[in-house]
């Protein structure tokens, strides 16, 4: 519902009803004030539009109800001629609007669709907030889209398997959080995780890094080290960025991972480790083995189980739900509020490509927490690029993918941050395709 039409009077209530409806507007008719607030809460999506001059509770208390119940209701209060100081006084108590009789329908009908975009921002961000606080750092992959749902399944099928992993994915893409994940999920979570980066790693330091050394073992090597390979034993080494490892050192992990052993530079001492390999990386491995540049030995043997990352623009609708939790996180650590969004940031979470993925937002978001973020104006070319019906179905659409997400697939607490009838609601989950279970957190 986009109005709450409140007038006593039968006539002018009628025909300002269907003025409205004829505009495309979704309006619900009051002939009380009683009546509104009995049907009127909280989750109210739309606009309350009342007379101030009404029996027993007139437009005036009206409004200071609703404001109590709700302070970023919108509500538009229609006056006679000598109500306008009143109507004025409302307006500095937090009224959106006041207009004065006689007027022009069109006059009414552009208040209420400020007052409509106004009330779609507020809800927005509520939704955003909720998400944000049900959203844990203790919940990792955070997501409602089936790609994620499926990605969790998998992980959670394999975490506690032995088995190496390959983790595939763009830059940004989250591939070290699936690490993680693999980790904490298994037996081997009370052991450590262990993370190296082979892009970041000189040839010459590597081998040692991975295998350790012992004294003497080449110069400078003046203690004894132990690798990561040991100090994993028991539990999880992550290898990103696999395929920055040189030919050489490809075949000595083969060995490592085949035999389970591992020989430090500067010995002839081999060791045994209980060590469970999960290896990322941003580049096709297979189609680098047919080129010659990845051991396709080593991949098949790394590729036992693999898992892909999804890009962002893959899982759009997570977006908001990511954005909320990293706003969040980024304000509390900047000991500030979290700001509320404007149309240029929500229409950049809409429309961005996202090439570098989760940590692209997350750093976004750090930006908007700081309120270093300013975006120009959408070109005219956008703004018409669908029919108003068309933006409104999506935007409507959209609302209830986020009331879903936010409420992790709960229909009931969807339905009350939407306001609307249940049948309503499953009405329009048909109409626009949209699959509430998809909304359910795996965990």
């Amino acid at each position: 519902m986009d109005v709450a039409f409140i007038d006593d009077d039968d006539i002018l209530r009628a025909a300002n009803v269907q003025s409205l409806l004829l505009a495309g507007l979704d309006v619900v008719a009051y002939p009380s004030a009683t009546a509104a607030l009995d049907a009127l809460d909280a989750g109210f999506a739309g606009v309350v539009v009342s007379d101030i001059r009404m029996p027993r509770v007139d437009g005036l208390e009206l409004f200071r109800r609703l404001k109590r119940m709700d302070p970023d209701l919108p509500v538009i209060l229609i006056t006679g001629h000598g109500d306008i100081a009143m109507a004025v006084d409302a307006m500095r108590e937090g009224a959106y609007d006041f207009v004065a009789k006689p007027y022009a329908v069109e006059r009414l009908i552009g208040s209420i669709r400020h007052a409509l975009e106004k009330r779609r921002l507020v809800l927005e961000n509520r939704a955003l907030r909720r998400a944000a606080e049900a959203a844990s750092d203790d919940l990792p992959l955070l997501g409602v889209t089936p790609v994620m749902e499926r990605l969790r399944q998998t992980l959670h099928q394999v975490a506690d398997a032995d088995v190496d992993v390959l983790v595939e994915g763009e830059t940004g893409s989250g591939k070290d959080v699936v690490a993680n994940a693999l980790h904490r999920w298994s037996h081997r979570a009370a052991r450590p995780f262990v993370a190296v980066n082979c892009g970041a790693l000189p040839e010459t330091v590597i081998e040692s890094e991975l295998f350790g050394h012992e004294p003497g073992a080449f110069t400078g090597a003046q203690r004894k080290r132990i690798g990561r390979f040991e100090y994993a034993h028991g539990g999880t080494l992550f290898l990103d960025e696999i395929e920055a490892m040189s030919p050489g050192l490809q075949v000595k992990l083969l060995r490592v991972l085949e035999a389970r052993e591992i020989t430090p530079l500067g010995t002839n001492e081999v060791r045994r480790v209980d060590v469970r390999l999960v290896a990322a990386t941003k580049i096709d491995l297979l189609q680098l083995a047919k080129q010659g540049a990845f051991r396709e030995d080593l991949y098949y043997r790394l590729h036992v189980v693999s898992v892909r990352v999804p890009p962002l623009r893959e899982r759009a609708d997570d977006i908001p739900l990511l954005f909320g939790h990293f706003l969040t996180r980024a304000a509390k650590r900047f000991r500030r509020e979290p700001p509320a969004l404007d149309a240029g940031v929500r229409r950049h979470l809409a429309s961005h490509d996202w090439p570098g993925n989760v940590r692209e937002l997350a750093h976004y978001a750090e930006r908007v927490a700081l309120g270093l973020v300013a975006h120009a104006p959408p070109a005219p070319a956008a703004v018409h690029a669908q029919s108003l019906p068309e933006r409104v179905e999506a935007y409507e659409a959209g609302l209830i993918r986020e009331a879903l997400s936010a409420s992790r697939g709960d229909v009931r607490l969807a339905i009350e941050a939407l306001g609307l009838p249940r049948k309503t609601f499953y009405d329009k989950l048909r109409r626009y395709g949209i699959d509430q279970n998809q909304y359910r957190t795996a965990g």
